[in-house]
């Protein structure tokens, strides 16, 4: 098993095995082979993986913001260095091109982790003058333990997201992957080691469902950052609320991109085509509703068909593929069982809709074209590669349909006319909205979504606000007067 790591759990800066854990099979997409197995953390793991981060913690947030940053910094340096191999590791992970993971996954943590390293340093409180003499001066301090659990789309970078900003605040964190996705988390542990992080300020431990409603749970727990579906999070973010404990909630979406008349239509394919076939269809910020007003709707899906069939599918170990399998057998059979709703539905297929042979997830990249509102394939996340293209008329009627939606991650806008773009985007019910792009994600940035899709924002100098809290001391530099 050429991908087995040394144990299935990191603790306390070093590798924990407990084989009385239920086993979790690690399965290649492009093959369906069996490349390691690790074990879900016992109560025991749990235990000890909680404890650690919660001696770490009051040291480590003792530390100087710069002296944390360093870390963090360093440790992005490392993961830089590194970042073939630890991409071939998350395209064995995920099944994700190593075209593509050379350049979104462990590039990206590594932004995270240099990022945050930089604004450690900066994180000050304030001072408030008053009347009189008084002032009142406020400290930011740690939560203090903070869980994150990470969805299988992006192992490595979800990581990195959550622990970054986390450790640069002060806090510890234990980390639990997907059980989809296990290895690359346990890299990152590694590498802040490395880098210099003191033992239990990041650790990982594997897990299903059981493990994560532990570690949710437990009153050492200050803050929970979950990625994952919606009704994962409503899970979640219902038992995080038993306890008080602060929550960042990076959900689900079924988010629209409108493409107007006036747009060039080769950059509003090329929108298309990241917003639903990056990563295999497998993003949340997807804009899988996909609005093309009449005018250009033949001549957008004619030059759609025409670039989707360079894609590129095969080996996601050969560079020059560019389009790999689904994450695991499961997931193709929910992305295939929507195939047969929308043509059930009357959808008209434009492109794709099968498996395809052989070994691996393999499925085509999938358009569908006159689709309504009220479809499945319209109204329900897929997390596949299917697209659904809608008509539209006008702009008041194409920003009430594409707001019609319990969902509010992203939206995305293709237009030439500016003043159009801008004047949509405020009209948007979405946390990341995009003109004339789509599904970029810089750390500098901040990413999140509205209504059922989350609550709180990753990225960005706004997760440090997620991660710490202000203490407000006043100062009286007067008599104390009292009624009596």
């Amino acid at each position: 098993m050429k991908f087995q790591p040394q144990a299935s759990h990191f603790i306390d800066g070093a590798y924990v095995e407990d084989t009385d854990g239920a086993a979790i099979d690690v399965i290649y997409p492009a093959t369906g082979e069996v490349i390691a197995r690790l074990h879900s953390a016992t109560p025991a793991i749990v235990e000890q993986a909680l404890n650690s981060a919660k001696s770490a913690q009051a040291a480590w947030a003792a530390m100087s913001g710069t002296e944390r940053g360093r870390v963090l910094r360093r440790a992005a340096d490392i993961m830089r260095k590194r970042n073939y191999d630890l991409s071939v590791l998350e395209t064995h992970d995920t099944g994700k091109p190593i075209q593509e993971t050379t350049v979104a996954d462990a590039t990206s943590g590594a932004d995270a982790l240099e990022y945050f390293g930089g604004l450690a340093g900066s994180l000050t409180g304030e001072h408030i003058p008053l009347g009189g003499g008084d002032f009142v001066y406020t400290i930011r301090e740690a939560l203090g333990v903070c869980v994150g659990i990470g969805a299988w789309n992006y192992p490595t970078q979800i990581a990195c997201w959550k622990g970054a900003p986390a450790l640069a605040c002060g806090n510890t964190m234990v980390f639990k992957p997907s059980e989809t996705t296990p290895l690359s988390a346990l890299k990152v542990a590694e590498i802040l080691i490395e880098a210099g992080a003191p033992k239990g300020v990041y650790n990982v431990i594997q897990g299903y469902g059981d493990v994560g409603a532990a570690l949710v749970t437990d009153a050492r727990v200050a803050k929970v950052s979950l990625t994952g579906s919606v009704p994962t999070g409503r899970r979640v973010y219902a038992a995080a609320a038993e306890g008080m404990k602060h929550v960042t909630m990076e959900l689900g979406g079924k988010s629209p991109m409108i493409v107007f008349d006036d747009a060039d239509v080769e950059n509003a394919v090329s929108g298309a085509i990241l917003g639903n076939f990056y990563s295999s269809g497998q993003v949340c910020s997807n804009g899988t509703r996909v609005f093309v007003q009449k005018g250009i709707k033949e001549a957008f899906l004619k030059r759609l068909s025409e670039r989707l069939a360079n894609a590129k599918i095969g080996d996601p170990m050969d560079e020059d593929v560019s389009f790999g399998p689904m994450v695991s057998e499961n997931q193709m059979k929910i992305a295939l069982g929507y195939i047969e709703k929308g043509k059930s539905e009357g959808a008209r297929l434009v492109y794709g809709g099968a498996r395809l042979d052989g070994d691996g997830f393999y499925m085509q990249p999938t358009v569908f074209a006159d689709v309504t509102d009220d479809m499945t394939i319209a109204r329900e996340e897929i997390f596949g590669p299917v697209m659904s293209v809608l008509d539209f008329d006008t702009e008041a009627e194409v920003m009430a349909r594409a707001n019609d939606t319990e969902f509010g991650l992203a939206a995305g806008v293709f237009t030439s006319d500016l003043t159009r773009a801008h004047r949509v985007v405020a009209g948007f019910e979405a946390g990341t909205c995009y003109i004339n792009t789509y599904n970029l994600a810089p750390v500098e940035a901040p990413f999140g979504g509205s209504k059922m899709s989350g609550v709180g924002r990753e990225n960005s100098k706004l997760a440090i606000n997620h991660f710490s809290e202000m203490k407000t001391v006043y100062v009286s530099m007067n008599d104390v007067e009292a009624p009596y």
